[in-house]
């Protein structure tokens, strides 16, 4: 039988790994095993060579660390946005996600540029929207843990990732929360976000499975852990 693999490749896990997000590239190192894959994961940092990989991840930062990353993002961004158009899985986390979208305006009037790949911008609200949070997708609910002071909002065929049901997502006023565009998702859900959310996070291995290979075989796997996890957080308020 021939090995199959997936790679992983986490963005700029030097400035923009905040609240957990390196938990995202090591659950879906994780259950891609438990669905019969070789994982493998590896990180890019500004400069260097950009590697082919199957999913690719990126986390949330301080605006500092936006600032490191901003322009050698824009000199990738090109090529981001062919993957996205050939369907490669993506999940940009709060500052990540906020430069895929046009730009953030900083609260001191800095305006960093993004690479547009979301039809959005995001300016810096006078309040951090904090606290745990719940929204409706297309694969569920999908719960998590929101701490960003910018207000993001999505304009033309950008999609969000879900509707708020509990807690402030985009900017606290439309209901949104993140954006997709084909298999390209942001979202401002820390916690870190997949491993309470097992349904997603196959979902992403499954959109890059069926990328390489054509297809998906899912694995029987007991998510009884996770789920009790999920039902604590529901608990939690706000």
């Amino acid at each position: 039988m021939t090995e199959k693999t997936l790679t992983i490749l986490q963005l700029y896990p030097a400035e923009m790994n905040i609240y957990g997000d390196w938990g995202n590239v090591l659950t879906l190192a994780k259950r891609a095993a438990w669905h019969g894959f070789t994982p493998t994961i590896l990180t890019y940092e500004p400069g260097q060579a950009f590697p082919e990989a199957d999913i690719i991840v990126g986390g949330g930062g301080q605006d500092s660390g936006q600032t490191k990353v901003k322009d050698d993002l824009l000199t990738i961004g090109e090529h981001l946005k062919e993957l996205a158009a050939d369907g490669t899985p993506m999940l940009m986390i709060c500052g990540l996600y906020q430069l895929f979208g046009h730009y953030f305006k900083t609260a001191d009037g800095t305006q960093l540029e993004g690479i547009g790949l979301f039809d959005a911008y995001t300016v810096a609200g006078p309040t951090r929207l904090i606290g745990n949070i719940v929204i409706d997708t297309e694969f569920g609910q999908v719960i998590g843990y929101e701490n960003h002071s910018g207000q993001t909002f999505l304009q033309g065929d950008t999609k969000p990732f879900g509707r708020v049901t509990q807690g402030a997502g985009n900017n606290g006023g439309d209901q949104t929360e993140g954006a997709r565009i084909a298999n390209v998702y942001g979202s401002y859900l820390h916690g870190s976000l997949l491993p309470k959310n097992p349904v997603f996070t196959d979902e992403l291995i499954k959109q890059a499975a069926i990328k390489r290979y054509g297809s998906f075989e899912p694995a029987a796997i007991d998510d009884s852990l996770a789920q009790k996890a999920r039902d604590v957080a529901l608990r939690r308020p706000r």
